[in-house]
């Protein structure tokens, strides 16, 4: 692990594996050190936003540091709020991503939807979570090898280790597994985003129009 200055009021975690991330992220949740505003988890790393004005930054790295001894790393997860996402597998990928897997579409669906997944970070877009399974199930799902130009919101798709919901249009290169009509983003709502770090997420199979 290594702790980097971030601009004039932060930090920067550097970790060795997205499991360590998740650990570090949920031992500070439960109990931040003094002086730190936000924390903001990525794939391999965790920045500390710090109060200007009452943040110590050695004290923080103290704490940061005495955390990840306490609680160890791997294995330990934020448990957040659980959102169940109801999605209609019908997926314009959905029959390659069971050629890949070698599970079959039916068994993607069932893999999916027996698993409960973390929201690990967000990025790419505002509201879009990448998620990862809290199972033993191993998903590696390579990205597609030509990016669609226009992916609809409320996409459900799976690329690498991680699924995600689309919150727009925009363009991707994940594998489509499904839809849904749940909102993940909504500048009316707060927070905005639905799948926020930490985030339990259940995904339910439903049909069209249910």
């Amino acid at each position: 692990m290594r702790v980097l200055p971030c601009g004039t009021s932060g930090l920067l975690v550097e970790l060795d594996a997205l499991d360590d991330v998740l650990a570090l992220y949920a031992a500070l949740e439960d109990d931040p050190p003094a002086g730190v505003l936000d924390l903001v988890p990525a794939a391999r790393t965790l920045l500390l936003h710090l109060d200007p004005e009452a943040g110590d930054a050695a004290a923080v790295e103290a704490a940061v540091r005495g955390a990840r001894t306490r609680r160890g790393v791997r294995g330990t997860r934020a448990g957040g709020d659980l959102v169940e996402v109801p999605v209609v597998y019908d997926g314009e990928d959905l029959e390659e991503i069971g050629e890949l897997t070698g599970w079959g579409a039916d068994g993607v669906v069932e893999r999916h939807t027996a698993q409960e997944w973390t929201v690990a970070f967000c990025g790419f877009a505002p509201g879009f979570g990448y998620l990862v399974a809290d199972g033993d199930e191993e998903w590696q799902v390579p990205r597609r090898s030509s990016p669609r130009t226009r992916v609809p919101a409320g996409s459900v798709a799976l690329a690498g280790e991680f699924t995600g919901v689309y919150p727009r249009e925009s363009p991707g290169g994940w594998q489509l597994l499904g839809r849904t009509d749940l909102p993940v983003f909504d500048l009316d709502r707060d927070p905005p985003a639905l799948l926020v770090p930490g985030a339990r997420v259940r995904f339910t199979a439903v049909r069209a129009g249910s």
